[in-house]
């Protein structure tokens, strides 16, 4: 015997003993004090008329069906407790306990109902024949088709079980096996409906001659159709797939994968057009074949991943990492990767190219006289200059702070000169307006021919950069074409001098600091640096020069180290003297260079001056720059790690300067960061820079650390840092530098 029917024979079994039980328990024992509140928890689930008309039924003459059991709950607990469905009836149901109402009744009682009523059609006679049998004592099993709250029929088997007094008739009713199965694959295709219905990506199937049966919510919106308009239709009357490059039509994926039988995936380059709207998408896209019994095909399924957002994401980092900031130029990376294939192409003889090196003259009057946001404006009305006078195939980019490279490919050098030539007059005769202000600039180039014999990356533009100094020297405004003898003068006109001046300067002390203060966004913090130190090194006139003018010299002949020493020294002295007063809990910060942080013996300078000076590490704030940071990695980590434990601070300036920023911030442990000025003067005019600097800022936050936006120019750049929620601001916003000196008078 089946296992199904096994158990359900025991149950009614155990259910007409537990009748059987009642009947001669009634006769002894007194009624449950509990029956009242169970039997009126199960009232609507019986007919509970008190008597019936003499003659109906086949109970007692006036008795209704269940008075039986008007005395005893015992039977209807064990009723609602099982897990089976439970009738109580003769052609009418007169109780169903909760599992019945739930299988046929949709959870509402089913007492009350003819089961003639419920069975399917073709089956009544099937019901008939099975209600005499049972009333003439036969406790048989039948199988029939009864109809649930929605009207489908569903397959039960209904096992009778004897009731004491033989007024009504007990059956215990389950579903079949095969009834069963059927549920569960339609309640799996339910769930794998609302399962692709909830996922991002779009699923589309067709049958096996292209045509769409299905299209989900995702794939709806990347199709630009509704699924009623889709389906029946093929994919490429929807949607034409073109290569996101060269917009070249990459085909029916769905005809391919059905022809030859084989998964077809699209590529990382897909971009799925709209017939209808026009819309775009980028999308990863893949169809398989679906197989069905056999080696036979039924349809293809076809996977649309929209990666429209990432592949939107990628493209800025890619601009982001080869262009500048400010004038969307490319940047010095990028400028010296497209020079490296110039070399390359050049050296072979295959073709001849021209490198113009440019520096713009009297820039500095700009930036000292109106502000850096002025001298931001000039760069970038200066780069729209230099686009339009070269060619379309040619290079132009921002290689320093007031520098300019062009790479003229394929160029003859005498067309270059004529190219450098019209830069130079268009330079000459713009006028940049700030305010009531009128500026003038002008601009030297030097150029480098590329050929056979053109030396590496770093001596080609070492050439070209000597060649601009040249042009300088000849009086501004100039073309210079270089040549060997160009290089050794300039070193020996510029450099050597400024050698001379530096260690003129570290043994006079002529070295000057300024401070510019660091202002709290919102209210008096108790911790954070409240100045920057700056160095200024005075001239033959009592003049300031800026760093930019004598910082390359120190750098190239390794006078870093030195210079940073005397910063070190001096600026505790001003601390320990109350030169420096920075607040209760403040800090004053102080830069330290690449070389310097190379230094081995560097650390312990540090330490010894902490320790003759008096000043208490926390007085103390470190600024290494980004570059810093990833040129030195390792010192980095020892420097950071010694004076934090001392109790010194430490900030990354410079921030989002380069590519390693991020991973930067997860290796070393920095209180603060400053955002690299060249996003904070693209704010109200730049939509990437703002971008950028709202996502350092929620780094930032995520990993507990402070930011302060330096380069804070104006009011409406203060206010829009401010509304960003950074903690600090630098800049001519908040005030200018000051001499020490100023300071202690």
């Amino acid at each position: 015997m089946p296992l199904i029917e096994t158990l359900t024979l025991a149950l009614a079994v155990a259910l007409a003993g537990v009748a059987g039980f009642i009947l001669w328990r009634r006769r002894e024992v007194p009624r449950e004090e509990g029956a009242p509140a169970f039997m009126a928890a199960v009232e609507d689930r019986a007919v509970r008329a008190g008597t019936r008309p003499a003659g109906t039924g086949s109970g007692a003459v006036g008795l209704h069906p269940l008075a039986v059991l008007g005395e005893q709950p015992l039977f209807l607990r064990l009723a609602e407790r099982v897990g089976d469905a439970v009738l109580l009836h003769d052609d009418e149901i007169h109780y169903s306990n909760q599992a019945a109402d739930q299988l046929l009744g949709g959870g509402e009682p089913l007492a009350g109902r003819r089961l003639s009523g419920m069975v399917a059609a073709d089956q009544v006679g099937a019901l008939d024949a099975w209600l005499k049998a049972r009333r003439a004592g036969r406790q048989s099993a039948v199988r029939l088709r009864l109809r649930d709250a929605g009207e489908l029929l569903v397959e039960c088997e209904l096992t009778g079980f004897s009731m004491p007094g033989g007024s009504a008739l007990g059956t215990v009713v389950r579903a079949t096996r095969d009834e069963l199965l059927r549920s569960a694959r339609q309640q799996g295709t339910r769930l794998a409906e609302a399962t692709l219905e909830s996922i991002s990506e779009g699923v589309v199937t067709t049958d096996v001659r292209g045509c769409i049966d299905y299209v989900n919510s995702a794939a709806e919106i990347l199709l630009g159709c509704k699924r009623e308009l889709a389906q029946g239709r093929r994919l490429a009357e929807l949607v034409a797939i073109v290569d996101e490059g060269d917009r070249r039509p990459l085909g029916d994926p769905v005809a391919r994968c059905l022809d030859e039988r084989r998964r077809v995936d699209m590529g990382r380059r897909s971009l799925v057009v709209s017939r209808a709207s026009g819309e775009e998408h980028s999308v990863e896209l893949r169809a398989s074949p679906i197989m069905a019994s056999g080696q036979n095909i039924s349809g293809c399924v076809i996977v649309l991943h929209d990666v429209s957002e990432l592949r939107g994401l990628t493209r800025q980092m890619s601009y982001q990492a080869s262009h500048d900031p400010l004038t969307g130029l490319a940047n010095r990376r990028e400028f010296e990767r497209r020079l490296e294939e110039a070399l390359n192409t050049g050296r072979s003889g295959s073709s001849s190219h021209v490198l113009c090196y440019l520096d713009l003259d009297n820039f500095k009057a700009v930036n000292d006289t109106s502000g850096h946001t002025a001298g931001d404006s000039m760069l970038r009305e200066i780069a729209g200059l230099l686009k339009e006078e070269i060619r379309d195939s040619d290079v132009v980019a921002r290689v320093g702070g007031d520098e300019f490279g062009m790479l003229l490919i394929g160029c003859p050098l005498d067309k270059a000169r004529q190219i450098a030539e019209e830069v130079c007059t268009a330079v000459r005769d713009y006028r940049f307006v700030w305010r009531d202000q009128i500026f003038t600039v002008g601009v030297s180039v030097g150029l480098v021919q590329i050929g056979p014999e053109s030396g590496s990356l770093e001596e080609t533009l070492s050439a070209a950069d000597s060649a601009c100094y040249v042009a300088k020297q000849q009086g501004r405004g100039r073309i210079h074409i270089y040549s060997a003898r160009d290089e050794a003068a300039a070193r020996q006109r510029g450099e050597i001098v400024w050698l001379q001046r530096l260690q003129s300067a570290l043994k006079e002390n002529l070295f000057e600091l300024y401070a510019q203060p660091i202002v709290a966004v919102s209210g008096r913090p108790d911790a954070g640096p409240a100045m920057e130190l700056l160095l200024r090194l005075k001239d033959s006139d009592g003049a300031a020069s800026q760093p930019l003018d004598f910082m390359q010299a120190a750098e190239r002949y390794r006078l870093m180290p030195s210079v940073d020493r005397w910063v070190l020294q001096a600026a505790f002295a001003a601390i320990g003297a109350g030169v420096l007063k920075p607040p209760p809990g403040r800090s004053v910060a102080i830069n330290v260079s690449s070389q310097t942080l190379a230094d081995p013996q560097f650390l312990e300078f540090v330490v010894d001056c902490l320790d003759r000076s008096g000043v208490q590490p926390a007085q103390v704030c470190f600024e290494l720059s980004e570059a810093t940071v990833t040129a030195n990695l390792a010192h980095a980590g020892r420097f950071i790690a010694v004076m934090h434990g001392l109790g010194c601070q430490f900030a990354l300036d410079d921030f989002g300067a380069g590519l390693g920023s991020f991973a930067n911030l997860k290796q070393l442990s920095l209180d603060y960061l400053k955002i690299d000025g060249a996003f904070i003067r693209g704010l109200g005019t730049d939509e990437i820079s703002a971008a950028m600097v709202t996502a350092m800022i929620e780094l930032a936050r995520t990993l507990g650390i402070k930011v302060i936006a330096e380069h804070v120019e104006t009011q409406q750049v203060f206010e829009m840092v401010r509304a960003l929620k950074v903690d600090f601001v630098q800049g001519y916003a908040v005030g200018r530098p000051v001499p020490l000196s100023t300071r202690a008078a």
